[in-house]
């Protein structure tokens, strides 16, 4: 057995063993990480105002996709490359230096000095930087982790991780609500102190567990993989948004070229991995089908859950909170705190099932978990759009629990099957997978709920208006607005009836009808039919993402263990004891 050894430096660090200084502080930054991925989401309209630019006017569309998607895309694109580093120059190394990076880009951001566009570009460039930090964080922790625990308890360890991972993107939609209503620079400054910290402890506390191994950078394969992610995923962004006649940009040629152009990249990418000595990532590790079958199921597992929390928001603030009385600018905090049921899900579920996966190996509980989220996917598009909270809350809740079950023990799983000297790698390229699967999502999700809009929602939007009085040719031009520009009116928080009606329409319609169409419910009940008919789409492509997982997880196999010949173990008992049926 392996001797335990207490972090020096006297005081709670003498007693406390380095696995758990360890977990406690990877925890700290994941968290940390994962909280700044959506704490602007809920915060957006408060930094638009904050920053003075319209987000729904004309041309300004890109900065407000960019704010929700820049921070996902680089996080996505670099880990990969700097889980490599940290096989290369020590893991502990590249995470601390992430915390670092991670607490300037957050005072960056906290003092943004322009306004407008020059503002905007200025905070999605930081967030850039902050995104750098983050990967940075999420590329190492998991393989710190694995380096400190034994096998018989990564589970434990990798749960209680994973719960701060998954926590950390709701917990953000809460505090950003909570701290926009104060100051919308709050959402940034409250990570400069935990980065300070976090940044301080870990120089102190973390030491390199891993032996090193010399490798050379692979300069075409970081190229070759950074840049087709990156245009791949910035092509799915662009295809979002409107292009000329169309409501969606999926025929602009610039959106093509990136999508064929990333898909190239990659292809080029495993090309050049075949080829160089040392390989930014060795694809012999997906022979291994622990590895392949727990990356692909989190790659689906994300798609399918990485466009939920944007189509609950926009349920939850263009539609159920307005007609529950809530008012428009109070929905952003509102939605966050009602969505805590899939948080609460996901923390009773995560760190039990990453123990019990210690023991009895993430077939089981992988495949369950996934099942179940298929069937809450299956269950949310049955719901009116106007409906039961506790059904409502049950489902989210029920969703939480499968997302906990499934992802401590694959993360487990994949972490166990590779040999300890390219452990950073392969976290990278797991993170790579959820992170990559969330942008695919957002873009997959969003564009089936445009084309269901796009369907439905001109002819609902030109009957409700023409019936409160509004002429017919004001309510032609409001119906033919792009239906994104009214799901993001939602995603904010905003009725846009008052904003996208031509000037002088008001004036000349009489208080009743003024009031009707500036109130809480009638754009609900315009939106709620077509937004229906678009979420049956998206939760019915979710469930059956969730379904394949599942049957992925199902064939992973028994529970397997890659252990390196020690000192005390010959090459051939090492062999005998990797793999371990349950």
């Amino acid at each position: 057995m392996r001797a335990e050894r207490s972090v020096p430096g006297g005081g709670l660090h003498e007693r406390l063993p380095y696995r758990w200084v360890a977990l406690t502080n990877t925890t700290v930054g994941t968290l940390m990480a994962t909280i700044n991925s959506s704490i602007v989401i809920i915060s957006l309209p408060a930094i638009f105002n904050g920053i003075r630019l319209d987000p729904l006017a004309p041309g300004n569309v890109s900065y407000l996709l960019w704010m929700l998607m820049g921070y996902l895309l680089v996080t996505a694109v670099l880990v990969v490359t700097l889980g490599r580093l940290g096989d290369i120059y020590g893991r502990v190394r590249i995470y601390n230096a992430g915390f670092a990076v991670f607490a300037l880009g957050s005072a960056a951001l906290a003092l943004t000095p322009l306004e407008g566009g020059g503002g905007a570009v200025w905070l999605i460039g930081w967030r850039v930087v902050q995104g750098v930090g983050g990967a940075m964080l999420l590329a190492n922790s998991t393989a710190i982790i694995t380096d400190a625990f034994p096998a018989h308890q990564r589970g434990m360890a990798v749960g209680i991780n994973q719960v701060a991972a998954l926590a950390g993107s709701f917990i953000g939609l809460v505090a950003g609500g909570l701290l926009a209503e104060w100051n919308w620079r709050a959402i940034f400054w409250v990570s400069v102190p935990i980065g300070i910290v976090g940044t301080a402890w870990a120089y102190r506390s973390l030491r390199e567990t891993a032996v090193r191994r010399a490798a050379r950078i692979d300069w075409w394969g970081n190229v070759t993989f950074g840049a087709g992610l990156t245009v791949l995923l910035a092509g799915i962004t662009y295809g979002i948004q409107p292009y000329g006649d169309h409501t969606q940009g999926w025929t602009n040629p610039w959106v093509v070229a990136g999508l064929v152009g990333g898909v190239a990249l990659l292809a080029v990418f495993g090309v050049v991995e075949r080829h160089v000595g040392h390989p930014m990532f060795p694809l012999e590790l997906f022979r291994v089908q622990a590895f392949w079958t727990g990356n692909l199921a989190a790659l689906l597992a994300s798609i399918a859950r990485g466009g939920l929390q944007f189509m609950l928001i926009i349920w939850l603030q263009g539609i159920w909170l307005p007609l529950h009385g809530y008012d428009y600018a109070e929905t952003p905090l509102w939605a966050g705190i009602y969505l805590l049921p899939l948080t609460l899900g996901f923390l009773v579920a995560g760190p039990l099932s990453g123990h019990l996966s210690d023991r009895y190996g993430a077939r089981v509980f992988t495949t369950g978990g996934m099942a179940l989220s298929a069937l809450t996917y299956v269950g949310l598009l049955m719901l009116p759009a106007d409906f039961s909270y506790p059904v409502f809350g049950l489902l989210l809740a029920l969703n939480g629990i499968g997302a906990g079950l499934f992802t401590a023990p694959n993360t487990t799983a994949i972490m166990n099957s590779v040999p300890a000297h390219q452990r950073g790698a392969s976290a990278g390229m797991a993170a790579t997978f959820q992170n990559s699967g969330m942008v695919l999502s957002m873009g997959v999700f969003f564009s089936l709920l445009i084309a269901g809009l796009a369907d439905k929602l001109p002819g609902a939007m030109r009957a409700g208006l023409t019936a409160e009085g509004v002429p017919a040719g004001a309510a032609d031009t409001v119906a033919g607005l792009p239906p994104v520009g009214t799901v993001f009116a939602a995603f904010l928080g905003f009725n846009p009836i008052a904003e996208v009606l031509p000037a002088g329409v008001l004036d000349r319609l009489p208080a009743g009808n003024v009031a009707a169409l500036t109130g809480k419910e009638l754009f609900p009940h315009l939106l709620g039919g077509p937004f229906r008919h678009g979420l049956v789409v998206v939760f019915g492509l979710a469930a059956a993402m969730a379904l394949v997982a599942a049957l992925v997880s199902l064939v992973r196999g028994r529970r397997y263990v890659h252990l390196d010949p020690t000192p005390d173990l010959t090459a051939d008992e090492a062999a005998d004891r990797e793999t371990m049926a349950v």
